[in-house]
């Protein structure tokens, strides 16, 4: 198979991608029926004026939807099309990165010690600064086959599609892809984060595009999952988060949002029309594991909040405080431990392995172009087909994180103290167990220890079966010990504390969310 370099993507006009934006929305508001199209329109209209009557919005916006407005009301289908462009102009222009080659060469050799330095701990005299300890290798490890990755980035185009776990994973991601040899990557970061001149400044150059969450109507959906196909088409490797937002109940995830991988497979599709000599996007997943997460009281809150609506009520919210937020990250600074990220095997866009033979993988690529062409190699369009086809990629992604996943230790102790808890109060319901009353939330150290030699053998055992990975100490003991400590330096109250000869689970919440984790691995602890 032919190879292509791999130099720094260029930046493009922001003219031409509106440009394209607009052609790509003109042409699918034109195939829709008249009754398709003003539900299309008056769902942005609508959506966008609730939006604005939470925001403070700026002249050009309300002029945009009062020219929408006029139109659906007195106009012909012509003047409805170039209002509703108006709109995707200005969302075109909002969203578009604008990657700098040059500012990225210069935030590769600084930021790996920057964010190293912030996942260590800090000296406390001057004197301290000559032994910091800076070393990439202790603040993050990154696994995989690199090197076939790192092949495929000069044949295809790649989409990451890792899980979500805490907001540190877009800056680690960064890291992980330089420190494994890869090229950047461009991805979607909430408009929030772009208010900081400075920092959007920053992301912008690095790879990022804005998303806007607020904005719910399915034009500007469209519009987004149109860049993507830019992105893609213009052999961009692209970074999504299948799950959507951070995992609230610290579970591998496994209802995977499919807007975003399916910009894949339409992305590929016109690749093969098109005649590009090198057409293959593959999706590699991907896996973070964190010891502790800083977000975990307030993920874990928000997520039984929602599912036990009102069975469950949320008496504080640990952001809502400065104070709280200083005394977490000062916590995260000090935490020596380290964060795996597991680059797994590549996919294709209908969840088949990639093989890793040249041969095998050129005749794969042709077999697979029979999906969606004719007898003639023709690409046939079906949606239905696409959305089967991305259904199966998911389900494949789904076995891969759980596959790929790193049993912590912090996770394994957590995951016995719960099922002890469980046993000892028989029931399974989360929201009973959190509720269970400080005395009834002593377990004895020595059961527990018996406890967790056994869940230890059984995930070594599974991790030989490639079920799973671990690194775990050699001695229950000390892996209790490891994960008492981490619990004890980290949150405000602890998931688990020493008791003498008990071990107590002291905040319910918290253990509940890191034995999450491994809620839907097969391990038997």
């Amino acid at each position: 198979m032919a190879e292509r370099s791999t130099p720094l993507f260029q930046p493009q006009p922001a003219e031409r991608w509106i440009h394209d934006l607009l052609r790509r929305a003109q042409r699918r508001l034109d195939a829709l029926d008249e009754a398709e199209r003003v539900a299309v329109l008056e769902d942005a209209l609508y959506q966008e004026r609730q939006r604005l009557k939470r925001e403070d919005p700026v002249p050009e916006e309300i002029e945009a939807l009062d020219r929408l407005a006029h139109a659906l009301l007195r106009d012909g289908q012509r003047e409805q099309v170039d209002a509703a462009l108006t709109l995707v102009a200005r969302w075109g222009d909002e969203i578009h990165g604008r990657f700098s080659p040059r500012v990225y060469r210069i935030a590769t050799r600084l930021l790996p010690k920057a964010i190293t330095g912030m996942l260590s701990e800090r000296p406390r005299s001057l004197y301290g600064l000559r032994h910091w300890d800076l070393n990439i290798e202790r603040r993050l490890r990154v696994d995989g086959d690199l090197a076939f990755l790192q092949q495929l980035t000069r044949e295809a185009t790649l989409i990451l599609a890792p899980t979500h776990v805490s907001n540190l994973d877009s800056p680690l991601l960064g890291l992980a892809l330089y420190k494994a040899g890869l090229p950047p990557f461009v991805y979607g970061a909430g408009l929030n984060l772009f208010e900081n001149p400075l920092v959007g400044w920053w992301l912008r150059r690095l790879g990022a595009y804005t998303v806007d969450r607020k904005k719910r109507a399915e034009l500007y959906k469209d519009t987004l999952k149109d860049y993507s196909v830019l992105c893609l088409r213009n052999g961009l490797h692209s970074l999504f988060f299948p799950g959507g937002t951070r995992c609230r109940s610290g579970e591998i995830e496994s209802n995977l949002k499919k807007g975003l991988l399916g910009t894949g497979l339409e992305a590929w599709q016109e690749n093969l029309e098109q005649g590009v000599e090198q057409p293959e996007i593959y999706v590699v997943p991907c896996t973070l594991s964190y010891e502790l997460v800083l977000e975990a009281p307030t993920l874990i809150d928000d997520h039984l909040a929602e599912v036990g609506r009102q069975r469950y009520i949320i008496e504080d919210d640990e952001f809502s405080s400065p104070r709280v937020v200083a005394t977490f990250f000062k916590r995260l600074l000090d935490l020596d431990s380290p964060v795996v990220c597991r680059f797994g095997s590549p996919l294709d866009l209908v969840g088949n392995p990639i093989p890793r033979d040249p041969v095998e993988r050129a005749e794969a690529a042709k077999r697979r172009r029979r999906y969606v062409t004719d007898r003639d190699g023709k690409v046939e369009r079906d949606l239905q087909r696409d959305f089967r086809y991305t259904d199966r990629l998911t389900d494949a992604l789904v076995q891969a994180y759980r596959r790929d996943s790193h049993i912590m230790i912090t996770h394994l102790v957590a995951r016995v103290a719960w099922t002890m808890l469980s046993e000892r109060r028989q029931t399974d319901d989360p929201f009973r167990l959190v509720q269970v009353e400080a005395a009834g939330r002593f377990l004895e150290r020595r059961a527990l220890l018996l406890r967790l030699e056994k869940a230890m053998k059984a995930a070594r055992q599974g991790a030989q079966k490639g079920r799973f990975h671990h690194n775990l100490p050699r001695t229950a003991t000390e892996v209790l010990q490891i994960a008492l400590t981490h619990f004890a330096s980290f949150h405000k109250s602890r998931a688990l504390a020493d008791h003498g000869d008990d071990v107590v689970i002291e905040d319910p919440r918290l253990c509940l969310y890191y034995q999450n984790r491994l809620a839907n691995l097969p391990l038997e602890v």
